[in-house]
């Protein structure tokens, strides 16, 4: 009986203990200093760190420019996680319908997630700078013959189209799983009772899918708060500052501004507000899936 615990906690040490203490080293004490840091007025070069308490979040409240990209970000959020699982949801059901070259069409529609963001944000910006510019003077398309990044209401929008565009086709794969998970009984015996159409899409198909949906939500809506790579290479925060989402906010403040306590401060905020809106999400969905 010894030897058999004996056993059982040396495989425990074996295995487990490397992937705890990666976790501790890579998150937690990552995760600790950067709290410590936000109790001190660190510029992020001297070696000085004085104490001043819990100010930089007196500060994080009183930062107007903050919650102006806060606002700014809540919205991008809005309209980015509703419009990619929109379009995701619509590319696997007719993706999973059977038409003809459907397995090239989901590697075409994946591409785009294979992008980095940067690369990704240089190459809309030649789209919208350029390619469009031309096709809209020479068709004579008055909304496409101007840039759309030099136009502080249009240039928002470009953010959410190229993030669209970006992770449409990842969600689409979860969607893909989940719709060919769905058991061809149930299908089956709802056509036989006349269920077709919107009223078998409402009835049966939704709420089997709930679980994919949980999936995509949450992996949208935490990408999408934390979204910088585009925002810099697309936009860099112009027009007139119009596009600076809260993460390259916090980047400023905390890199350009040497305000690295209330940069991380907020940064610590922006976790805080991203992991209660994830968590709620994922428990309204569970709650949805068990009641389907």
């Amino acid at each position: 009986m010894g030897r058999t615990s004996s056993q059982k906690l040396k495989n425990l040490c074996t295995f487990a203990l490397p992937g705890v203490l990666v976790f501790v080293l890579v998150v937690i004490v990552p995760f600790l200093y950067g709290f410590y840091i936000t109790l001190t007025d660190w510029d992020g070069v001297s070696a000085v760190k004085n104490f001043v308490g819990f100010s930089n979040y007196k500060v994080v409240f009183s930062d107007s420019e903050f919650w102006k990209s806060m606002l700014l970000t809540i919205r991008y959020v809005i309209f980015s996680v509703l419009l990619v699982n929109i379009v995701a949801f619509f590319f696997a059901y007719l993706l999973t319908s059977g038409i003809k070259g459907q397995n090239f069409l989901r590697a075409g529609f994946f591409i785009p997630n294979l992008i980095g963001g940067v690369v990704l944000g240089f190459i809309w910006q030649f789209i919208f700078s350029n390619a469009l510019v031309r096709l809209g003077k020479g068709a004579g398309i008055g909304i496409f013959s101007k840039s759309w990044l030099a136009n502080e209401h249009l240039a928002f929008w470009t953010l959410v189209i190229v993030t669209v565009w970006q992770l449409s086709g990842y969600m689409m794969l979860i969607y893909i799983a989940g719709f060919t998970g769905l058991s061809t009984d149930v299908l089956e015996a709802a056509s036989i009772d006349g269920a077709t159409g919107w009223t078998r899409m409402r009835y049966i198909i939704l709420p089997l899918m709930v679980p994919s949906f949980v999936i995509c939500i949450f992996l949208t809506l935490s990408r999408a708060f934390m979204v910088y790579d585009i925002n810099l290479t697309l936009t860099g925060g112009e027009p007139y500052g119009s596009t600076i989402l809260v993460a390259m906010h916090v980047y400023n403040k905390a890199f350009t501004s040497r305000q690295y306590g209330v940069g991380q401060a907020e940064a610590l905020f922006l976790f805080v507000l991203v992991a209660v809106v994830s968590g709620i999400q994922v428990y309204m969905g569970k709650k949805k899936e068990v009641e389907a």
